[in-house]
């Protein structure tokens, strides 16, 4: 059987995340039904990253063991044929029997989008997380210089799949003020805790907002202690934004 990697995107408003679960709909479950009902035999994908309900992916890679003469180049229109609107494959390729696309992949990036605005946006609903308090973006960008570097990240984590370290190498984490409102943390790393970065923003709201100094960040990492760091934002915010493997056809770095 041929090893095949996906590249999608998809909205994750109606999911309960990525990986199938028995008694709630995931975006991993209706993309394996797609793939039965085109070729008539059952594939296990695996995922890039978990991805939590609600949060959203404009690139994402998928990768499994596929028994059918389909040509790859041909796989993304026959399975978009099947698939929900809010879930989209671009692009399929052949690749080594031993690339798995959680494993292969070099580093990730999420952005999470904050409504900074009076006013709510119906547009945005379940796409960015409205905050009403004014935000010092400059503060925020200043407290997220303190995420980059090889470090400990227990002060940003939620409890959840067990993991032998937490400790974690960020490239770069950024805070920046968009058109509409949109404020914009963006953050990549070589791996990412359980909620890591939905705290790392509720982190640097704190922040926006003169609850938490943007100088005391390094400390509250240094302190490991959940409690000390600021509140997890919601998901319907999140963004997996980049993936960088490698190989051309699937790092579709989005900015």
């Amino acid at each position: 059987m041929e090893k095949i990697a996906l590249r999608l995107s998809y909205l994750g408003t109606a999911y309960h995340g990525w990986q199938r679960q028995k008694n709630a709909l995931c975006v991993q479950q209706v993309l394996e039904d797609a793939l039965e009902d085109l070729t008539g035999c059952k594939t296990v994908l695996s995922g890039c990253g978990r991805t939590d309900a609600g949060v959203h992916a404009r690139t994402y890679v998928a990768s499994g063991r596929l028994e059918t003469g389909i040509p790859p180049a041909r796989l993304p229109a026959a399975l978009n044929a099947r698939l929900p609107r809010d879930i989209v494959v671009h692009a399929a390729l052949a690749v080594p029997q031993d690339f798995d696309a959680r494993f292969s992949c070099r580093r990730k990036e999420y952005t999470y989008l904050i409504h900074n605005s009076r006013t709510r946006d119906p547009f945005l609903a379940d796409r960015a997380w409205f905050y009403p308090q004014p935000l010092d973006v400059q503060a925020m960008a200043q407290a997220a210089r303190a995420f980059v570097g090889r470090q400990d990240f227990a002060a940003v984590r939620s409890e959840g799949t067990p993991v032998k370290s937490t400790v974690r190498e960020v490239f770069y984490c950024t805070a920046e003020r968009r058109e509409g409102g949109i404020v914009a943390v963006r953050v990549c790393a070589d791996g990412f805790l359980y909620n890591m970065v939905r705290a790392i923003t509720g982190t640097l709201v704190y922040c926006g907002i003169g609850k938490i100094d943007p100088r005391d960040v390094q400390g509250i990492l240094r302190s490991g202690r959940r409690e000390s760091a600021g509140p997890t934002a919601p998901p319907d915010g999140l963004y997996m934004t980049a993936l960088w493997y490698g190989m051309e056809e699937l790092d579709d770095i989005q900015r």
